[in-house]
């Protein structure tokens, strides 16, 4: 039944994601039919209106693609190495961290290239990673999901401060940073995609090699320690795949929020408790959520659009208030 369920769920996801491939680069402010779509990927020769729009929207739709997969993935390894169900790159305030370390490096350093960009974002993920994990273990009890929320809450909400602090007396910055905060995979380019494969790739190998580890750590630290898991270096290769993601992800496409929070949620549901199932399907849910987020806001967005992240804002948010609500009564 397990087994049956899963091709099942593969199947599934394998399907939509094709979908939401043909979806990014078929609609838009200018809709094209899916004979043109075909034309336009077959035929390089083509130098159509149509074509030319389809070519321009691979390289938005690839990265939609390997960045819904990445945040997905992340948030299913904090989730695990935290025991923490509303775990998120967003809510632990990593992106907070990254955005931050981005905005100091266009400020200060005039950075302008995607590479430094990532090194930037991943410095201040793994930065703030470490300080919420260190304040959320502090007191009896140890790094409990609720303290580790509101650590990452209040970190996030100071640095979210420290960001206004330096870029609204600097028109420059302000005008670089407005529209990378939002979250949008619309900037994507070749380059970018380039730059950032390396580090997500090296995440995405991590995330799934440790799997096995994690569902042993699941069943409690003594428990795992017991069946010879290094609990302690678990938890540190965990955290740095998911910064590796979550870091090297919002580098480019800017703060993107609550996909690390609804995919895994919803896998767990679909897939059970096992995260060698968990976590390649949040790769291919967290996927489709961004790229289908991404479709949503072009259409909705008429001449314009409306930026991933802030469609992933808008479903995530009350997403986050029911199981934070179902966890709290499951205590209880």
């Amino acid at each position: 039944m397990r087994l049956s369920r899963t091709l099942t769920l593969i199947g599934a996801g394998t399907v939509a994601i094709l979908l939401c491939i043909f979806l990014s680069l078929a609609l838009g402010s200018r809709s094209i039919d899916l004979a043109k779509v075909v034309g336009a990927l077959l035929d390089s020769g083509d130098v159509s209106f149509d074509a030319l729009v389809v070519r321009e929207r691979i390289p938005r739709t690839i990265f939609s693609i390997i960045a819904g997969a990445s945040l997905g993935v992340s948030g299913a390894l904090m989730q695990a190495i935290t025991r923490n169900p509303i775990a998120d790159p967003a809510i632990l305030g990593v992106n907070s961290g990254a955005a931050l370390f981005v905005v100091t490096g266009i400020a200060f350093f005039q950075i302008n290239t995607a590479q430094k960009y990532i090194l930037f974002a991943l410095a201040g993920a793994a930065l703030t990673s470490a300080v919420v994990y260190r304040i959320g273990s502090l007191g009896s009890g140890g790094a409990t999901p609720i303290k580790l929320a509101l650590a990452g809450a209040a970190t996030s909400a100071a640095l979210s401060s420290l960001v206004s602090m330096i870029v609204l007396p600097r028109v420059d910055a302000m005008n670089s940073y407005r529209f990378w905060q939002v979250g949008s995979v619309g900037g994507a380019t070749w380059d970018g995609i380039l730059a950032v494969l390396p580090f997500l790739a090296a995440g995405l190998v991590i995330g799934f090699l440790i799997t096995p580890a994690l569902n042993a750590l699941a069943l409690g630290d003594d428990v795992a320690t017991g069946l010879g898991v290094r609990v302690g270096a678990v938890r540190m290769i965990g955290a740095l795949a998911g910064v590796l993601l979550c870091g090297a992800t919002t580098a480019i496409a800017g703060p993107i929020g609550f996909v690390g929070l609804m995919v895994p949620h919803t896998m767990r549901l679909l897939c059970g408790p096992n995260l060698k199932t968990i976590v390649p399907m949040s790769a291919v849910g967290g996927a489709v959520l961004l790229t289908s987020a991404d479709v949503f806001g072009r259409l909705i967005g008429g001449v314009g659009e409306v930026e991933a992240g802030i469609i992933t804002a808008f479903f995530g948010a009350p997403v986050m208030i029911v199981i934070a609500i179902r966890t709290k009564v499951h205590k209880i």
